[in-house]
């Protein structure tokens, strides 16, 4: 092969890894406001559960978290007080706001990723898959140039490129293309999904279920075709990467749709959102082509530009010194060589460790030591074992019923004089609540509860029990003496509704009087 040829080549083969690796900006804008808006949602979920989860009045005193969690660093452990809590709330919705505007982007980028770290860190018993990739997504969106399109910042860039294509670029489609496959390869380990039956058993466990949920949980066999397609989807998931064009769009619609479909199904927090928000980048140019004409035919592009204009640029009226200017120019160039040595730098390093850490989660690979440490204070170790290899096909539901002083027995859990005991022994012991998923207060108190049950940590019982007797206590006048806290479960024939099995078991009796940990 000559030297000509062998130029061509490459160059045709630079351009084909080019066009599968470019994002388009207004896609990465699009991306930009998206994950600011579940950002937003996100934080006015927790809000509902912010004593409970997050202050001293709450399940995980931060003198529990300090004994229990070594190394543990995180700005919401400052204060137990609730004010304080809710105070970087306010923060972390400011700056979520600012990076839906696009307003400092990166800075808002960085300090968003930052406070989800430290409120991870606060309480690590009620953390999802959806809080993992939404981490993950702001960790990658820091070296991507998320405010190049549709910001304020924008007004500043004289930049003139339709696309970005960088390790970073590869690095944030490599990392959604990584949930999909690595579970593609769990569930592909599974009986249950590779017989069709996993999907008709998940819309049996109705702590699931919400809004058409039940609806698809009484035609299995729908369900079975359901699973069959996901399947397949989940296999074709590389074609994300290796497609361009319409191809790549239609692809991108179908995952986008699925997703929807979890959101009107199931209540599994922000996952279909934080998922939903991730596809975004794979919409290929002609897309954003097609809403760019969209939203200038409808005036709203000319609308908002009218708008981002008005706005007073900060520093625009500020006047330095010639050799004030000369010297911050001098430190600008050395800031912009090191941002540029560290865009490339710390990208190529994530990308290979998280590479490294999808194969480990499916068994390919072992990541070193050190590569663990960096991945564990990021959060950006891949685990996406979602319903798989096992599927949930048990129904479960708690009960924490508590003796008062007057011998009165209440339900401490939704604080209600309604309560079955599940430990008195009577038919009424074990009554499934009409609707299991109504009795979780949130999605996180449901990932809690499950996680509280499961933990190698048995502490985590004594805390939930001493919250809950503190939590009375206060809201009451007369006070709760002893808290029994008890799992129950059914699992259900989903072709032909008949109970498979029953149990229950207590987790704890705790003495509210006692010391917090109790056996």
């Amino acid at each position: 092969m000559f030297p000509s040829d062998r130029s061509r080549l490459f160059a045709r083969l630079s351009e084909a890894v080019g066009r599968r690796c470019a994002i388009d900006l207004r896609g990465l804008a699009v991306f930009r406001m998206a994950v600011g808006f579940v950002v937003v949602a996100d934080l006015l979920a927790r809000s509902r559960d912010l004593v409970a989860f997050y202050t001293d009045s709450g399940v995980l005193l931060r003198r529990a978290l300090a004994s229990d969690y070594s190394g543990i660093y995180s700005i919401h452990t400052l204060s137990g007080d609730a004010w304080f809590q809710a105070l970087l709330f306010v923060v972390a919705g400011m700056f979520a706001l600012m990076l839906i505007v696009g307003y400092r982007t990166r800075t808002a980028t960085v300090v968003s990723w930052l406070l989800l770290l430290s409120l991870r860190a606060r309480n690590p018993m009620i953390f999802n898959s959806g809080d993992d990739l939404l981490g993950l997504l702001l960790f990658w969106g820091i070296f991507l140039p998320l405010g190049e399109r549709w910001s304020v910042d924008a007004r500043r860039i004289d930049r003139d490129r339709s696309t970005v294509v960088s390790l970073a670029s590869l690095g944030i489609l490599v990392q959604v293309l990584l949930v999909y496959v690595t579970n593609a390869v769990h569930k592909s380990r599974s009986e249950e999904w590779m017989s069709g039956e996993a999907l008709a058993m998940v819309y049996q466990a109705d702590q699931y279920t919400v809004r058409l949920g039940d609806f698809f949980a009484s035609y299995p066999a729908l369900l079975e075709w359901l699973t069959a397609a996901w399947l397949w989807l989940l296999v074709l998931s590389p074609l994300l990467l290796l497609l361009t064009g319409a191809r790549r769009a239609m692809l991108t619609t179908m995952f986008v749709g699925v997703h929807l479909g979890i959101a009107l199904t199931m209540n599994i927090a922000t996952f279909p959102l934080v998922s939903i928000a991730a596809m975004l980048v794979y919409y290929p140019p002609s897309v954003w082509e097609w809403l760019t004409r969209l939203l200038t035919r409808t005036g709203v592009l000319d609308r908002t530009r009218s708008l981002r204009d008005r706005l007073p640029t900060l520093g625009s009226a500020v006047t330095l010194p010639t050799d004030a200017t000369a010297r911050l120019d001098g430190v600008g160039a050395a800031l912009d060589r090191g941002r540029a040595a560290v865009s490339l730098v710390v990208p190529y390093l994530f990308l290979v460790l998280v590479l490294t850490s999808a194969a480990a989660d499916v068994g390919y690979a072992s990541v070193p030591e050190p590569g663990e440490e960096v991945l564990e204070v990021t959060e950006t170790d891949q685990d996406w074992a979602m319903f798989a290899p096992d599927p949930v096909r048990t129904t479960r539901w708690y009960a924490a019923p508590g003796r008062l002083e007057d011998g009165r027995m209440v339900d401490t859990l939704h604080e209600s004089d309604v309560i079955f005991d599940p430990g008195a022994g009577t038919n009424d012991s074990f009554r499934r609540p009409d609707d299991v998923e109504g009795t979780y207060p949130s999605a996180r108190f449901h990932k809690y509860l499950v996680n509280v049950q499961f933990a190698d940590n048995d502490n985590h019982r004594s805390y939930l029990a001493n919250y809950l007797c503190d939590r009375w206590n206060r809201r009451h006048d007369t006070t709760v003496e002893t808290v029994s806290i008890w799992a129950l479960s059914e699992r259900t024939d989903p072709y032909n509704g008949t109970v498979i099995s029953e149990r229950k078991s207590r987790l704890i009796e705790y003495d509210c009087s006692g010391p917090l940990v109790q056996e």
